[in-house]
């Protein structure tokens, strides 16, 4: 796709492509591709669900179990859709905008305003009243201020640490601010591990956003990109003297990262909450969840508030055939007390609502406790997310960091480019 696509360019371009992907166990019909048709079933009628987790071995069972569960409950049947996370949302995209798949869904919160800008996801917000959700979680789900998802999952991305590497370095606390930081590092490095596992690949170099906004760069006010003020500059600049000193190792992603911090050869990294599992189970230390530490990001200045950037999944409706079973379907999949937190002691995904979080499951779980409270609480989207090209624009600013690291430019000149090409991206 041309970096120059606005997103009217976008949804047509979306539009010529539709139908090229099929799903399985579609109903029967289907909505026109002019516009939604509203469900207009008085009654429980089958519907479809769309989710990643159905074409993952590992949640595969649970979310079977909970649409069998609705099933039964309502007296119908819930039609799973299985994709592979990484073609889901163009895959998912096409068929809804050509018409070809209504009914709920699954979705990344950051792909919500992408797939609302097709104009055909149902608008949540009485639903969404009653539930219970938290503040956080509602907006998790909000496209410029329209519920178009109910949170299913929310917590944030963070720094994970291993308490026991920390404390061999002599490190007793988590590093306050970005001068501490730099201490711990230092310590750790002498220890002979990789101090901090942080993402050096373009693939996800978009991590370095937190660290942007850390150093005081908004990133974006109002539809102007901020990417080349002082704050992203000096930022960048501290990640290139990271990687100088071999505080942070070059080629790593998030995959990486995982795999060194559960061999024990990173102390700590960035990951969503999920991270947790995947340590665990390929760690060869069979008590290294108990080393397991979330900890609130340094700050640049003492005072400042620790900034991290919002992650979960929300369940969205489609309008068409089976929509109002499929709205009831999300409630309930969301908020309904013993099946959030079956589906946290399923797959330790924290639930959305007060009630559920505060629930003894959830409190007496130490990790996901402290992720919250430590991390989650001080959230926030990341603002890019508003623009479907926010892919496009986050690869923008990764490609020109990387060019900094590997020494082909200087962080001023890269980041100003980043600007210019980001901000065309916004029409």
């Amino acid at each position: 796709m041309s970096s120059n696509l606005s997103r009217r360019d976008m949804l047509r371009l979306v539009g010529l492509g539709a139908g090229a992907v099929g799903f399985g166990g579609m109903a029967a019909c289907a909505p026109s591709a002019d516009g939604p048709e509203e469900d207009t079933a008085k009654s429980a009628t089958p519907f479809s669900f769309a989710s990643w987790s159905l074409a993952d071995n590992a949640s595969k069972a649970t979310i079977e179990k909970l649409m069998s569960g609705y099933g039964s409950k309502a007296g119908i049947t819930v039609n799973g859709v299985p994709l592979a996370y990484n073609n889901y949302l163009n895959q998912l995209t096409l068929q809804v905008r050509g018409g070809q798949f209504t009914g709920a869904a699954q979705m990344d919160i950051a792909w919500l305003a992408g797939l609302a800008a097709l104009g055909k996801l149902r608008d949540l917000g009485d639903i969404a009243k009653d539930a219970g959700y938290t503040e956080a979680a509602l907006t998790s789900g909000q496209v410029d201020g329209k519920q178009v998802g109910l949170p299913w999952t929310t917590a944030a991305i963070g720094l994970i640490v291993n308490r026991d590497l920390m404390q061999k370095a002599g490190i007793s606390s988590a590093p306050a601010t970005i001068a501490d930081f730099e201490a711990a590092l230092r310590a750790l490095k002498g220890t002979g591990v990789i101090p901090y596992a942080a993402s050096t690949k373009v693939a996800q170099l978009k991590d370095i956003l937190i660290w942007m906004q850390t150093f005081g760069s908004p990133l974006l006010d109002g539809d102007k990109v901020t990417v080349g003020d002082d704050a992203s500059v000096e930022a960048v600049t501290w990640y290139k003297k990271l990687y100088d000193e071999k505080l942070i190792a070059p080629d790593v992603e998030r995959i990486d990262a995982r795999t060194l911090f559960a061999q024990g050869k990173t102390a700590m990294y960035d990951d969503a909450i999920v991270g947790r599992d995947f340590v665990v189970k390929g760690s060869p230390d069979k008590s290294i969840a108990d080393k397991l530490d979330p900890i609130a990001r340094p700050v640049k200045n003492a005072g400042d508030k620790p900034r991290a950037v919002q992650w979960g999944h929300a369940v969205v409706v489609v309008e068409g055939e089976g929509a109002n079973t499929a709205t009831d379907f999300a409630k309930w999949l969301t908020s309904d007390e013993q099946t959030v937190l079956g589906y946290f002691k399923d797959l330790s995904l924290p639930p959305t609502t007060t009630t559920a979080l505060a629930s003894e499951q959830v409190k007496t779980d130490q990790f996901t406790s402290q992720f919250s409270e430590r991390i989650t609480a001080t959230a926030t989207p990341n603002p890019f997310w508003k623009y479907p090209q926010y892919a496009q624009m986050e690869s923008a600013i990764s490609e020109q960091v990387q060019a900094v690291l590997v020494g082909r430019t200087k962080p001023a000149d890269a980041m100003r480019e980043a600007g210019r090409a980001v901000q065309a991206l916004i029409k």
